[in-house]
Formats: C-alpha cells, structure tokens, sequence
C-alpha cells in the first residue's frame, strides 16, 4: 500500500487543500493529513479541533487518515509509514521555500521523497492565511473552504470578537 504524507497546520483547512487530498487520493492508497505545530503562526483553531475539522471534511473520502504530529516531518515520515510527502505549490515563490524543504528532509533522512502538485485554477490564490482575514474583517469566506469548515469559522470569529481579540 503506498502511502503519502500531507503534512501542515491547516488553520484552516481550505478547498485547496481539500482539493489536493482528492487528488492525491487518485496517485496513493492511502493519504494521511498530518497536522503539524508551526511556532511561526498563530493559529485560529487548536490541533485537536483541526483533526476533528479536517475529519468531517474528508469523511466522504476514502482512504484519508488525520493525524497530529510534532517535531520533524522525517520522524513522522517513518511513525506512519508513508512513501512520500506531499505539497501543494500555488505560486513560483511557494516552490522556493518548498524546494528547500525537500532537500532539507532528503538530506536528513535520504529516502524521503517529496511530491509536487499544483492546485486548480479556482484554488491557485487561496491559502488559510487569506480565508481568516477576509473572515476576520466580514467578507463572504463560504467559498474558499468546505462547507464543514463555515459554521466553526463564524463561531470562532464570534468567540474571538467577544473576547476582545
């Protein structure tokens, strides 16, 4: 059975990335969401209701596993048995960063492949970043994320305003 890793922080999980699940699916058995921490980020949501959002997005999906992991995506490479990582590239800019990450984890761990995949024309601009700021300032969001994601998004906005955030 061959296995991908779809690693990162899904804060939150969008259509992008939805739609790369799908069709990694059609490459892979198995294709496992790895919720990853990035001390780089905020996030909107904690881990755990990430996996549990990202469970009702892809309940329809088979062979789709969610998980939650820290430290190095090598370790988790090997934890979950997977063949590869997977990672979406939207721009020229993103393949930079990524491609660095590639080799990184090659060279840490040399039987680590990365696979590229571009997203559809519809979702080449979205990224998490840019659905909770729309979000966040009261514009329509409902389009760039599965429709799972829409309620948890307004309840959390809701939270966070009445907060004081």
């Amino acid at each position: 059975m061959k296995t991908v890793l779809y690693p990162g922080s899904f804060d939150p999980f969008t259509n992008g990335h939805l739609d790369l699940v799908v069709r990694a699916g059609l490459l892979f058995d198995q294709v496992i969401v790895a919720i990853a921490v990035n001390s780089q980020k905020s996030p909107m949501f904690t881990m755990e209701e990430r996996k549990e959002l990202i469970e009702r997005c892809c309940k329809d999906i088979p062979h789709v596993k969610v998980v939650m992991f820290h430290g190095l995506l090598v370790d988790a490479i090997e934890q979950f048995r997977a063949h590869a990582v997977l990672r979406g590239l939207r721009a020229f800019s993103d393949f930079e960063y990524e491609l660095q990450m590639a080799l990184m984890n090659r060279s840490l761990r040399h039987s680590c492949e990365t696979i590229f995949m571009t997203p559809t024309q519809e979702n080449s601009f979205v990224s998490s970043h840019m659905v909770k700021e729309v979000a966040m300032l009261g514009a329509d969001f409902r389009g760039y994320v599965p429709p799972a994601m829409v309620p948890a998004i307004e309840a959390k906005i809701k939270a966070m305003r009445g907060a004081g955030k």
